[in-house]
């Protein structure tokens, strides 16, 4: 009987190490936010955070009854902070890839958008599509796929270039070290709105971008919980509303505001 009691309790201790907590047993979450990306998530002039992924969080927290703690990440650590423990969520305008898939769970997407490209405006007549982009020199913001997306699914010969976020990229296409920037479309037109910033928006729209939220893996309560939450968001005008408040001006096609098709929780 004591054997088959110590057992009984190994058992159970290992079970209880084994299944991950749920974010839909906090009353806080950790989100994690890249906060160099203007329109998406940024600091205003007064401190606080701005941008459509910081109204999306609030909107879809709230939904799920939890306050809210920010924590600023760069795009490498977008997978790291939930793999150890350091965050609940990732808000980064992060896709959802197979490879990405291994590690974390997503929610969502939040939003559909494609990929874009922008270049100076004396390269607009040689830049016009994704293939003129052989052989010249491209952004890679490491933690993001975006380059490689180009080179290995587009089969496209660019040369991506390291940077540690969006700020360096902008300088280096500025002093002649990259030929052009290629991320999502709502990314780019954000970075198009800082000051000094004079890039030309090519307009290619390839590569479907399905921005999701990161969660960490196995947590199939709160993914769902998080579905039922954008589904809402859509239903009652929050996703319209939010959208045209920060790309209304930007000359992003806005024309079909849906409720997007669902990864799924596993």
């Amino acid at each position: 009987m004591r054997r088959l009691l110590i057992c009984l309790i190994l058992l159970l201790t290992a079970c209880g190490t084994a299944r991950p907590g749920s974010l839909v047993d906090k009353d806080e979450l950790i989100v994690a936010i890249r906060p160099d990306v203007p329109l998406i998530s940024f600091r205003g002039q007064d401190g606080a955070y701005a941008g459509f992924n910081i109204d999306v969080a609030g909107y879809l927290v709230s939904r799920l009854g939890k306050r809210i703690r920010w924590l600023e990440i760069k795009a490498d650590d977008q997978l790291t902070v939930l793999t150890d423990g350091r965050a609940d969520l990732v808000f980064a305008h992060m896709s959802v890839t197979p490879e990405r898939k291994k590690v974390i769970d997503f929610a969502g997407p939040y939003h559909v958008d494609f990929q874009d490209i922008a270049v100076r405006p004396a390269d607009k007549g040689a830049i016009r599509d994704v293939r003129d982009l052989e052989g010249r020199k491209i952004c890679w913001v490491r933690g993001t796929n975006i380059a490689q997306r180009i080179i290995d699914e587009r089969r496209v010969k660019a040369i991506a270039v390291p940077a540690p976020d969006y700020n360096v990229c902008l300088e280096m296409i500025e002093d002649g070290r990259i030929d052009a920037i290629s991320t999502n479309s709502q990314i780019l037109a954000g970075l198009l709105t800082k000051p000094g910033v004079d890039l030309h928006l090519v307009g290619a729209a390839f590569n479907e971008q399905r921005t999701s939220i990161g969660l960490r893996k196995g947590d199939v309560d709160g993914c769902e919980e998080l579905n039922r939450a954008i589904t809402r968001m859509y239903q009652d005008g929050t996703a319209r509303r939010l959208l045209d408040k920060w790309f209304g001006e930007s000359g992003i096609d806005l024309s079909v505001v849906s409720v997007p098709q669902f990864e799924g929780c596993s």
